[in-house]
């Protein structure tokens, strides 16, 4: 504290030591527990404040007050001395899931998809900001100070503040400002995948860095290391990844992830607490780690300790006594089936509701009826067939287990998912709802295989579904996934078409090329003898003319005298045949 500090009494030195060591726990029915984590012991209990499943916790610097928030809207200030609500107000639409109070204890950060900035004096919004599409999962302060420092500081105006979401793989960055304009963030960092732990240095000086570490849910734990100046429009990414893995020396050569839990900074600001390896039995270190390095793989052996403990455990399992003359029938053996059942304690009965007039079963009837024929007993369709899997899904979201998951929801055949889906559980349906969704973010090839079982569910558990009050913060998620791939669909066929048409010119000009040159010089040659027709026209010509001028001639003969026309004739008649055998010839 800057004042001057007067000196506590050793009775209030006593009560705040007694209230640092105090865990509080929320719950999924909504109330509130406190533990001492020096007694070990529980020392209270809030109740009365939510309805439903608690969220986000947060103490305020004065110890006894106590903010939380739940999945009814609302938030809850609580003094933890009383045990009694001090304020309740409506926190959102839908519900509440994270909270941080700023560095001065005078604002309230809340925030279900979008984020809200209160004022805790007036219980008002102060600021309003975009948020997340999804659940926000964490929320904290960046600065304790503003970075201009000629702006007169208020506690709140010129400070950042971090966010991240499930299903959201970029962090978010969003600057208080002394307007209401801008709502969006300005900066981000992007992850490999959703942020399940976050932890950062808080940035007291302007030119000091900000230093970030994300654990992912994929297990890698990725640092940044940035300085707060104002907006930047790309993402930034990972300055160092660090992920662990086992040696793989022994019987397996290949060496396997261990899964980083959480990570924290210690005071030093340089080193980290790194805990990995199982959530049961986790393993916790201390790393001082060079971020020169973009990737940095840390070997650890926690096999061995993990396994040896496995197998001391299994030892204690006791196998029952089986007696030698017990007969064990395994499901799945030809002849056996459900319709074999011991007929003794049937007869019996029957036997003493005979009626007076009949007669009592001989031995040999007795001993007929006890005769078994396999052939008769089995079953049509040989061994059991599985068509459903409903059994292994439920295991599988009951446990989360990943292997099972897949093993099942991978499935192609339509009749075994819908068999599946038609005899699951009710209580299933929306764990498998979230699932699937959550499924649906990743590649194209497994989402085209989860359309298939979400419309199997909506057809098959449609009216169940619509007697959920709250189904549509449920499906929520859901909806703005179809909306944004439905959103990209009309510029994806665009671009589809304009590169089928490219590639088919390309294809074609590529045909066009491939086409060996054609020899064009000819194989053969016809040459037509046009001077020779040309000459015999002429002399054609020339015979007619020649007639013409016999003919006058032969006239004129005529007149002079009869001799010379019988020459001329017979002279005439041999020039007349030499045209036709000209032509003859021709």
């Amino acid at each position: 504290q800057d004042g001057p500090q007067r000196k506590k009494r050793k009775s209030e030195v006593g009560e705040v030591d007694k209230q640092l060591d105090i865990l509080a726990i929320g719950t999924a029915v909504g109330s509130i527990l406190l533990y001492s984590t020096v007694k070990g012991e529980l020392q209270s209990k809030l109740d009365g404040g939510h309805d439903s499943r608690v969220n986000c916790v947060r103490w305020h610097q004065d110890n006894c007050c106590l903010y939380s928030c739940s999945e009814d809207k609302h938030i809850v200030e609580w003094n933890t001395q009383t045990c009694k609500v001090k304020c309740k107000w409506k926190g959102d639409n839908s519900s509440v899931t994270c909270l941080c109070i700023s560095p001065d204890g005078k604002m309230l950060l809340s925030a279900g998809r979008t984020i809200k900035l209160w004022d805790l004096e007036t219980k008002e919004v102060y600021r309003h900001f975009t948020g997340h599409a999804t659940s926000v999962s964490s929320l904290m302060f960046t600065t304790v100070k503003p970075v201009n420092e000629s702006i007169p500081f208020d506690g709140i105006t010129g400070l950042y503040f971090l966010s991240g979401a499930i299903h959201d793989r970029l962090l978010s960055v969003w600057y208080i400002r002394s307007d209401r304009k801008e709502k969006n963030a300005v900066m981000s960092f992007a992850v490999t995948d959703e942020p399940i732990f976050v932890d950062l240095t808080v940035s007291e000086v302007k030119e000091e860095p900000v230093k970030l570490a994300v654990v992912c849910r994929d297990g890698q734990l990725h640092l940044f290391e940035h300085i707060l100046n104002g907006y930047c429009k790309k993402p930034l990414t990972s300055n160092c990844t660090i992920q662990i893995a086992t040696p793989g020396n022994d019987g397996d050569s290949t060496p396997k992830p261990v899964p980083i839990l959480a990570a924290a900074f210690c005071a030093d600001k340089q080193s980290l607490l790194l805990v990995y390896g199982n959530t049961s039995q986790p393993v916790i270190e201390k790393v001082s780690l060079n971020t020169s390095e973009p990737h940095i793989c840390l070997v650890r052996d926690i096999q061995k300790a993990l396994s040896l403990k496995t197998d001391a455990a299994l030892t204690k399992v006791k196998t029952p006594i089986v007696n030698s003359d017990t007969k064990v029938l395994v499901p799945g053996i030809p002849g056996h089936s459900t319709a074999v059942k011991t007929p003794a304690s049937g007869k019996e009965k029957k036997k003493n509701k005979r009626k007076p007039g009949e007669t009592e079963e001989s031995i040999e009837e007795r001993l007929g009826a006890l005769d078994i024929d396999v052939s008769k007993v089995k079953t049509p369709g040989g061994l059991p067939q599985t068509d459903s899997l409903a059994v292994l899904l439920v295991q599988g979201l009951e446990s989360n287990d990943a292997e099972i998951l897949n093993k099942v929801l991978n499935t192609r055949k339509e009749n075994i998912v819908k068999n599946t889906v038609a005899r699951m559980p009710i209580y299933a349906v929306i764990p498998l709802l979230h699932e699937l969704t959550k499924r649906l973010q990743g590649n194209p090839y497994s989402a085209s295989l989860m359309v298939r079982w979400l419309k199997s569910v909506f057809t098959l558990h449609a009216s169940y579904l619509s007697t959920l009050p709250d189904l549509i913060p449920q499906l929520g998620m859901l909806y703005q996934l179809m909306e944004s791939r439905v959103k990209t669909l009309q510029k994806l066929s665009r671009l589809h078409g304009r590169l089928f048409i490219l590639a088919s010119q390309v294809a074609a000009s590529e045909a066009v090329q491939d086409v060996p040159e054609v020899n064009q010089t000819a194989k053969l040659v016809y040459e037509d003898e046009s001077s020779e027709e040309e000459g015999s026209d002429d002399e054609m010509i020339a015979d007619k003319d020649s007639d013409e001028n016999w003919e006058e001639d032969e006239e004129k003969e005529e007149q002079s005298d009869e001799q010379d026309m019988t020459v001329e004739k017979e002279i005439n008649g041999d020039s007349d045949l030499e045209p036709e055998n000209e032509s003859e010839e021709e």
